[in-house]
């Protein structure tokens, strides 16, 4: 290939990655918090490549699946760091996302003109919950079996489908030898919609700017993400790497249940199906309808109501730096979700129970409480002798003429 052929070549990849990542336009206020979505880039990167190398040694099959997956840990040069940064790095992974979500929903990342990079947010992290679900499913542990087992057949409860749902992800009448082809083949092909839908959450937000802790316009005061952020994302880089080494070879069947340890076995059941730990706010919430349809229909508003965040917002101030009452609510929100993570790994038994539906009840308050914060809020921004208030009347105006 010629010099100049190769030229044209590079010319338009070097100018995307320039455009993209070195000359883009950052506002000059941004915090280690928006240090997140590098790092949950890279998590994907890892993720994709701890997996590609033991999958060539997995067996999707009923009988070995169990013991390709210790083949791996025991026998496979490096199979062991493998195998523990693969199935760490999901935790790892969800902790990032989750940061990355409630920083968004703190700085109020999703209000006007950026609902499609929201959007897209959510929809990616429901395709990680999917994808790390199989994931656990696929070594074929007494946990995992049960959980699949359990899980899957939810579907059920849909009317009239339902039925059909679970015979098509079963692969027949119980989970047997077609669940872990099935799984296995989804597991390998989802990470690629994933890293397609990163792709555009990447680029979306270069149409209207990125946002800011303050919530300005975001053609204010900008400057080129390189060398500045690139620093400032270094530290939260090397950070992460620090703490997951140290779980890494300190601590990584830390987060394992001991009976996933243990082969697949129909016979007995666990006295307590508990999920992997990302799962338990999710698990919290569909267990405290004792109605399975009911449990099922729960779930769908919770991602219904991060969806449809952008579009009921009223608050005329994009951050929540400057409202008082949204502060609250957001801490009152993340309060719930650990107490929902708690429960949901809690016997279903009383006070369990009951605590669960009263979390349950206030995560629903919170999304029906959130269109109303802007008429809420309105009165108590305007004392023209608090700093916070008229900090936010400059807001106010500037989003104005940005309207």
């Amino acid at each position: 290939m010629s010099a100049r052929r190769l030229s044209i070549i590079k010319q338009p990849v070097s100018s995307t990655l320039n455009q993209h990542l070195i000359d883009y336009p950052t506002p000059s206020n941004l915090s280690h918090w928006w240090g997140f979505g590098s790092l949950a880039a890279i998590r994907s990167v890892i993720q994709t490549i701890t997996g590609v190398f033991p999958a060539m040694h997995y067996t999707p099959h009923v009988d070995p699946a169990f013991h390709s997956v210790e083949h791996i840990m025991r026998d496979v040069k490096g199979g062991w760091l493998l195998r523990y940064m693969h199935a760490n790095g999901a935790s790892m992974f969800f902790i990032v996302v989750y940061l990355y979500f409630f920083r968004g929903l703190y700085y109020g990342s999703y209000t006007s003109p950026r609902e499609f990079v929201w959007c897209l947010g959510v929809v990616i992290s429901l395709l990680m919950i999917v994808t790390a679900f199989i994931g656990y499913v696929l070594p074929r542990g007494q946990m995992s079996f049960r959980g699949a087992t359990v899980i899957t057949s939810l579907a059920s409860a849909i009317p009239v489908v339902g039925d059909t749902i679970v015979t098509w992800l079963w692969g027949g009448f119980a989970v047997d030898n077609a669940t872990p082809n099935r799984f296995f083949s989804l597991h390998y092909l989802l990470p690629f919609l994933i890293a397609g839908a990163s792709i555009l959450h990447l680029a979306a937000p270069h149409q209207y700017g990125s946002n800011n802790p303050l919530g300005i316009h975001s053609s204010a005061d900008k400057i080129a993400p390189y060398p500045y952020f690139y620093v400032k994302d270094l530290v939260g880089w090397v950070a992460f790497a620090l703490s997951f080494s140290l779980w890494l070879f300190y601590a990584p069947n830390a987060l394992g249940h001991p009976d996933n340890y243990i082969p697949a076995n129909p016979m007995p059941t666990p006295a307590h199906i508990v999920p992997e730990w990302y799962f338990l706010p999710i698990h919290a919430i569909s267990r405290s309808i004792p109605n399975k349809l009911g449990g099922v229909a729960a779930i769908g508003p919770v991602f219904a109501s991060l969806l449809a965040s952008p579009f009921p917002n009223t608050s005329a101030v994009r951050s929540s730096s400057s409202q008082l009452l949204h502060q609250r609510l957001f801490w009152v929100l993340l309060a719930d979700r650990l107490l929902l993570g708690w429960i949901g790994c809690q016997p279903v038994e009383a006070p369990y129970v009951t605590i669960g539906q009263m979390a349950s009840i206030v995560f629903s308050l919170y999304s029906a409480i959130t269109p109303l914060i802007g008429q809420l809020e309105a009165g108590s921004i305007l004392d023209a002798d608090d700093p916070r208030s008229r900090h936010a009347m400059r807001e106010v105006k500037i989003y104005c003429i940005e309207r």
